[in-house]
């Protein structure tokens, strides 16, 4: 919390950086939703994964000095911009966050990796809900929410860019799962009515998030939350 930062409020669809720019700072978000994504040569768009509270959002952009995809807001979110040269200052001084920083890289790099072999290898159902189990586990790991209530903050477009389906085909699924009674939805919102049932349908096996316990993870979500909102914004 000695580090310089900048708090900042981002409505939905705010770009944090762009492809190409020279990335200066570091993002944490401390609440709503962001996603990675790039866009092709013809205009279409991948998204590459999606960011919740208390995740490190562009580490890796930050790191190598130039953006090589896209942040952008999914929600209307909160925001603590650090200076990257203060990132590296603190990583030299104390290898213990170094470590610590390293493997947050490297799960996001392990979620990568379950994201391609959900595109590439799933079918349209397994795909859709693989991203149902890995939004509410991450969300309820983090102490964000519990079972089986969810914040489901995605467009049925959204979701087609997330699994390279089209948004008419994301709607049959979606009719599908819930007249199989596995999810319920709103409009911001999901209600997983069989858990057992949607990972077994998603194909979904955790061991690639690398997550810490839900108690564990929600207190420290419980103590970052209070340490943020008594700081100072530089």
């Amino acid at each position: 919390m000695a580090l310089p930062h900048r708090l900042s409020v981002l409505d939905a669809g705010s770009y944090i950086v762009r492809e190409g720019d020279r990335a200066d700072r570091c993002c944490v978000l401390l609440g709503g939703f962001a996603y990675r994504h790039k866009v092709v040569g013809s205009g279409a768009r991948q998204i590459l994964s999606i960011h919740i509270g208390g995740d490190i959002v562009d580490l890796q952009n930050s790191l190598l000095g130039h953006a090589d995809h896209n942040v952008q807001t999914m929600t209307r979110t909160e925001v603590a911009l650090i200076p990257r040269q203060a990132i590296l200052d603190l990583c030299a001084r104390y290898p213990a966050i170094a470590h610590a920083l390293w493997v947050d890289t490297l799960v996001d790099a392990s979620i990568s990796r379950e994201w391609i072999a959900n595109i590439g290898r799933r079918t349209a159902r397994q795909r859709i809900a693989h991203l149902f189990c890995e939004l509410a586990l991450r969300q309820e790991s983090a102490g964000l929410c519990e079972r089986p209530h969810y914040t489901w903050p995605m467009t049925q477009e959204q979701v087609g860019d997330a699994t390279g389906l089209t948004s008419v085909h994301v709607n049959r699924v979606l009719q599908g799962l819930r007249a199989d009674r596995l999810i319920s939805t709103t409009k911001s919102s999901v209600t997983i009515t069989n858990w057992d049932d949607l990972q077994e349908a998603g194909d979904f096996n955790r061991s690639y998030l690398h997550l810490p316990s839900p108690r564990g993870a929600r207190e420290m979500a419980d103590h970052r939350s209070w340490e943020f909102s008594a700081a100072k914004s530089y």
